[in-house]
């Protein structure tokens, strides 16, 4: 399984990055997937997950009305799309996928497979 995240950079404060995860080696459809971040110096938070189906997305509280999560089912990829960046959000990004039938899954060890990383950094 590999789960390959991609779209990071570099953005000033209140613009906008689109991340984008390309999964192989798993049924795409049998996995909700999540995204995960971690700040320096921080513990690695929950920000977005969207079910099997693609409905049910669920954010974290200090993205939510900011980020939106989608999947596609024919590329086996799910998207992050930050608008209104604030330097709060430099992090590196996860993508992550849960076999779990569970939704809302903001837990890290309902995830069976991770992503690398991709690096976001929001300058004031």
């Amino acid at each position: 399984v590999q789960l390959q995240a991609s779209g990071g950079g570099l953005v000033q404060a209140g613009g906008s990055l689109r991340l984008s995860c390309a999964a192989s080696g798993l049924t795409f459809n049998s996995y909700a997937l999540g995204w995960f971040r971690q700040a320096p110096g921080k513990e690695r938070e929950f920000v977005a997950t969207i079910s099997r189906s693609g409905g049910r997305p669920y954010f974290a509280g200090s993205v939510k009305g900011r980020f939106t999560i989608s999947r596609d089912r024919k590329k086996n990829t799910v998207d992050l799309q930050m608008n209104s960046l604030k330097p709060e959000d430099t992090a590196v990004y996860y993508c992550a996928a849960s076999n779990t039938v569970l939704s809302s899954i903001t837990f890290m060890s309902e995830y069976d497979y991770w992503g690398q990383g991709t690096l976001v950094t929001v300058s004031s």
